[in-house]
């Protein structure tokens, strides 16, 4: 066998250039026992939690490849709820940094979540249509809903009642009783998508956003309450209960009603609030108590709501009548009170409008305890900034906090550079020109720059060039952060700059159809002695088309420049004559890099194809398809033949030049990759991308073997694959309106595969076992039995106990769908093992979940079993004793806490009026003495 080449692997090495992504919410936390100080944000695949007040990340919650589509936190604001694009939702512990949970149900994207009041369930909705509600606690899904016909935009918990609201782009708001787990309820008042909606005057009303400038305001009213109090009890209940079979005739009439889902709730439009925006709703929501509503469209505008509660209302009302029967009494007229109402204007009154930097993607609302609301807007040019309201003013007006942008650009970084030390990495986008150290990623100067389109070090790292879409060169001075010099270069966009090899000047190539060679010179400064660098015009080739690459070779004899008619042209730097042309694109050429030893040039195109060419011929050696869309950049790996190239399908790719072969894929941006650069030293790759983030990857010393590439990659596509397929069916159950919460992943097979692999020891165990007792009774002496090495490792531990333990380490999250793929084969065995395992008492919980599930999954195959009638019936007995034993433990538990709980607050109460007391003798003795001191001076 042959020696293969040895590459090295490039892993990620960190993030930065980044404050926040604008595809989620943003949501404020309780972090070190403050909440309205820092603030939650996604940040691609990660959740970034600022401090607003220092404008610090003080914690990072790292994610997987998935980017960030949703959050929410917990309502003790010791856990945060992140939602992302694959459908799978993570809770971290915000004290730890964590991840504790892992949900996965989604098919595609979670677009919102929701805790209930107590925290104990999660509901999620996601763009695959489906909502499911997650018990936290148990760490398991409860079930699914289906209903709607597209996206679901909101979902809502009703606190007093076992109810749950969701909001979908299909123009529905829908109502689900949870109890029974189906939709009572569907508001059709909407002509267009319903994006927003939030809940008002303790659950009593609810508001809604669509596409237009009204929110439309709906009356919850509860039937029990307003049922006829002379109604018997039997038609006052809501039907029979999910666990009971009696169909009253009663209830039968009502099921007949003209509306039978008004038996839970009634809910009807009482009018709308018109917005000042014209567009449509993208987020409205309210702070936590209710007293405040917000909401914003596309554009730049919060505005804010006060939300009058019952007291408020009522003196309002009051007030109103007095002074409507003053004015009748002038009249001589009788009003009567009925009559008297106030508008839904007056019960939510406008407060102010909050006037943003930039366009906003999400809000987040806190009342503070001294009475001021604090506003966090997330906005789409990567910024968050946080306001603060003064209700107690006359004219309450929203004054900015704090800003966070130091973090990163306003808009895309179009350009990349590294310095020739390594050390210092150059960005600039449409506003700024930022250096970033590489080892700190902290960003060490920002100048403020036009359209940047290319740019470079100048050889001293002490200077920086930016080629501008306005066709001006433009030279920063690193020290002072100060621009030194413009020059109009070219008539349109410099497009390309490059540095000549022997570092005593650059070429630059226009929109103008013009390559320029300039040289840098010392001048005379005016404003002090020193001379200061320039850039000298020395020579200029035209072009018949737009210039929109070049590139010197190596040793400074041959120019390449790519042009807009799909060609790269090379030409004799010297003489600038013309030497060989490259064709074979379909599309223009957007970037291309000649290797250190200039033999070969590499060229990229929109047409997503790499061509690998030689230099002495101009003959093409291969042509590589390398993205699925234009390729936006490629430079060579120095001293080397493997060259790097980006892609606008958020991808990076190493190539070998020499073997034609992909050696790795960075995946890691979300979105197009704009460019990237490599270190002088080969060691790092720093790449920039629409989705606002600059990626920095290490080479490091792991040798890459690219048939486990190949193998890996086919192994990752085995996975994907299998989570695409058709789920699994529940024999006997119709695709309803409810279903399981779980999907078929990866990890539920390979949990599955464990437990058949667990049984199939036990079952050979028990065959050797026999085989050897045999044995032992023909010899009539004892043989020593030899232990199985698993469990031997397992602390020698029987077989029963081994499929036990592997049993207990399925996620709870994944038991069901792991028990829905195990064939029927293995249920035999495993339902004798749990006879056994509750015989004992130990985790009773577990095994009665997983022995229910698979009773109702394999029915009618056990009741067909007559071997397993014997198995069901001890199983029956043994459960009942068991639970029943669990149940008196939990309430005698029970029982004792709150017998603490009142001993705990007595003794407070007796502190409570005790430290009151002192402080009242305290006060009294200071009075004393004040008044005779008072006297003594009379």
């Amino acid at each position: 066998m042959g020696l293969t080449r040895q590459y090295l692997r490039y892993e990620p090495a960190a993030l930065f250039g980044l404050v926040a992504s604008a595809r989620s919410s943003v949501a404020f936390v309780a972090l070190r026992g403050e909440r309205g100080r820092y603030v939650a944000v996604p940040g691609c695949e990660h959740v970034f939690v600022w401090d607003t007040r220092k404008g610090e990340k003080v914690l990072i919650l790292k994610g997987l490849k998935q980017e960030v589509s949703c959050l929410c936190p917990s309502p003790d604001g010791l856990h945060l709820a992140v939602g992302y694009e694959d459908g799978s939702i993570r809770i971290f512990n915000l004290l730890s940094g964590e991840m504790n949970i892992t949900f996965n149900g989604h098919r595609a994207a979670v677009t919102a979540l929701q805790y209930d009041h107590l925290g104990g369930r999660l509901v999620s909705g996601s763009k695959d249509t489906e909502v499911i509600v997650w018990d936290v606690i148990n760490e398991s899904g409860l079930y699914r809903l289906r209903g709607h016909k597209d996206a679901v935009t909101q979902v809502l918990f009703l606190k007093e009642k076992n109810l749950l609201v969701t909001s979908g782009k299909d123009t529905l708001v829908k109502w689900w009783d949870l109890d029974t787990q189906h939709c009572f309820k569907t508001l059709v008042g909407h002509r267009t998508e319903v994006w927003g909606m939030a809940l008002l005057s303790k659950e009593k009303r609810l508001i809604t956003g669509s596409a237009d400038s009204e929110l439309r305001v709906w009356d919850i009213t509860y039937i029990q309450e307003v049922k006829d109090p002379d109604e018997p009890e039997s038609k006052k209940s809501k039907g029979p209960s999910p666990g009971t079979e009696e169909n009253t005739e009663e209830d039968e009439t009502l099921e007949l009603d003209e509306h039978p889902e008004e038996r839970i709730v009634k809910c009807s439009k009482v009018g709308s609030i018109v917005r000042e925006g014209r567009d449509r709703v993208v987020t409205l929501a309210t702070d936590r108590m209710g007293k405040f509503l917000a909401c914003h469209g596309t554009d730049a505008v919060l505005e804010v709501f006060a939300v009058l509660s019952e007291e408020e209302v009522q003196k309002k009302l009051e007030k109103k009548i007095k002074k409507a029967k003053k004015k009748a009494k002038q009249k001589s007229e009788e009003v009567p009170e009925r009559s008297v109402e106030l508008s839904l204007q007056e019960e939510i009154q406008r407060v102010t409008n909050v006037k943003a930097s930039s366009k906003i993607k999400s809000f987040d609302l806190i009342l503070s305890p001294k009475g001021e609301l604090k506003i966090v807007l997330l906005l789409q040019n990567n910024i968050i900034e946080s306001y603060n309201l003064d209700l107690s003013a006359q004219v309450p007006q929203a004054v900015r906090a704090s800003k966070i942008t130091i973090g990163g650009h306003r808009s895309d970084v179009r350009t990349l550079a590294f310095s020739s030390d390594n050390i210092a990495i150059l960005s600039a986008a449409a506003e700024s020109v930022k250096i970033w150290n590489r080892s700190t990623l902290q960003c060490i100067r920002t100048m403020d720059c036009e359209y940047a389109l290319c740019s470079l070090f100048v050889p001293g790292d002490r200077q920086v060039i930016i080629g501008t879409k306005t066709g001006k060169l433009q030279l920063y001075d690193l020290a002072s952060g100060s621009l030194i010099e413009t020059l109009n270069a070219h008539d349109g966009a410099v497009w390309s700059i490059a540095l000549s090899p022997d570092q005593r000047g650059f070429v630059t190539g226009g929109a103008d159809k013009c390559v320029k060679f300039w040289e840098f010179e010392l001048v005379k400064d005016e404003s002090s002695i020193q001379k200061r660098l320039s850039m000298k015009h020395v020579r200029i080739l035209q072009l018949d088309e737009d210039v929109l690459c070049v590139r010197y070779s190596p040793n400074q004899k041959l120019l390449a420049v790519s042009l807009l008619d799909c060609t790269v042209k090379i030409f004799y730097v010297d003489t600038l004559k013309f030497f060989l042309s490259l064709y074979g694109h379909k599309l223009p050429v957007l970037c291309m890099d000649i290797c250190y030893d200039g033999t070969l040039i590499a060229t990229g195109s929109a047409d997503r194809n790499v061509k690998i060419w030689g230099l002495d011929f101009g003959d093409c050696h291969r042509s590589l398809f390398a993205h699925d869309d234009s390729v936006m950049y490629l430079q060579f790996v120095p001293k080397s033949h493997l060259f790097f190239t980006a892609g606008k399908d958020s991808k990076i790719k190493q190539w070998d030049a020499d073997k034609f072969e992909h050696i790795q894929t960075l995946e890691g941006h979300h979105q197009e990759v704009w460019c990237l650069a490599l270190s002088p030293s080969g060691d790092y790759v720093v790449s920039a991308s629409h989705d606002k983030s600059l990626r920095l990857w290490e080479r490091t010393r792991e040798p890459l073997i690219l048939e486990e590439e190949r193998e890996m990659q086919r192994e990752a596509e085995y996975e994907e694959s299998v989570a695409k397929e058709e789920q699994p069916v529940v024999p006997g159950e119709t695709q309803g309106e409810t279903g399981l919460a779980g999907k078929k992943t990866i990890e539920t097979i390979k949990a599955a595969e464990r437990i058949m692999e667990a049984i199939e020891l036990y079952r050979e165990e028990m065959a050797k076992l026999k085989e050897h007792n045999a044995i032992c009774k023909a010899a009539g002496k004892e043989v020593p039995f030899p232990v199985n090495p698993i469990l031997r490792a397992y602390g020698n531990i029987t077989p029963s106990a081994y499929v036990l333990e592997v049993f207990k380490k399925v996620k709870s999250s994944e038991l069901e769908e792991s028990l829905l793929v195990l064939p029927f084969s293995y249920v035999p065995d495993l339902l004798r093992l749990f006879n056994e395992y509750i015989h004992l008492g130990s985790d009773v919980e577990l095994l009665c979940r997983a022995l229910l599930f698979l009773l109702k999954i394999h029915f009618g195959q056990i009741t067909g079993n007559h071997m397993l009638v014997t198995v069901i019936e001890d199983l029956k007995k043994t459960t009942i004793s068991r639970v029943s034993e669990a149940r008196d433990v939990l309430g005698f538990n029970m029982a004792g806490l709150q017998f603490l709980k009142r001993e705990i607050e007595a003794k407070d109460e007796v502190t409570f009026f005790a430290d009151a007391t002192e402080r009242f003798e305290e006060k009294r003795r200071k009075r004393k003495k004040k008044e005779k001191m008072v006297l003594a001076v009379l």
